[in-house]
């Protein structure tokens, strides 16, 4: 469950508290389950015990990202998150505390429905494997050819310059007698 609270300017000191409550549907008021404070969690009801483990920001007291991993969901799990956050905004001369609360509806169903849009990439991204694999061998093929025409035409070409043909001419040869 993702709980994300940011301050303005980062280099402002700061203590964070975030402390989660659960209140599940017809109950009637939010239970504790769970604190982080001075960088140790806390799990605060047994309904979530071994369960609940903290996916938020790390080795600092100054916490931006809250957020909750939830393990092994149950149906008893459906009902309202709420996320409480307490900052206290240390300055030189007084302390400032800032209080928020994100609520988060959480409805567990038997079986994970994919969205549209994952089902989507999901087949763009195997249709583009596939076409650029086809082009891939077409390029290969092409230029496979090229190079094995070319080749054979360089090969004719060249072959004068790798022969050894003697001068007919005594004028290209300069300082060299030639006995005859």
């Amino acid at each position: 469950m993702l709980c994300i609270s940011c301050k303005a300017r980062g280099e402002t000191k700061a203590i964070t508290v975030a402390d989660w409550t659960f209140k599940a549907i017809g109950g009637s008021e939010f239970v504790p389950i769970f604190s982080y404070r001075d960088k140790t969690a806390d799990i605060l009801s047994e309904q979530f015990d071994n369960r609940l483990f903290w996916n938020g920001s790390k080795n600092t007291e100054d916490l931006q990202d809250l957020s909750l991993f939830i393990a092994n969901v149950t149906f008893n799990d459906t009902g309202t998150y709420r996320c409480t956050v307490d900052r206290t905004l240390n300055y030189a001369n007084y302390e400032h505390k800032i209080n928020k609360t994100i609520e988060i509806h959480l409805n567990v169903v038997p079986k994970g429905n994919r969205d549209l849009a994952s089902i989507i990439s999901e087949i763009m991204m195997y249709v583009l494997i596939v076409v650029l694999t086809i082009w891939l061998a077409v390029e290969m093929v092409y230029c496979y050819r090229k190079v094995s025409a070319a080749g054979e035409d360089a090969v004719q070409e060249n072959a004068s310059d790798y022969l050894a043909i003697t001068s007919e001419s005594k004028e290209n040869c300069t300082g060299v007698q030639v006995n005859e």
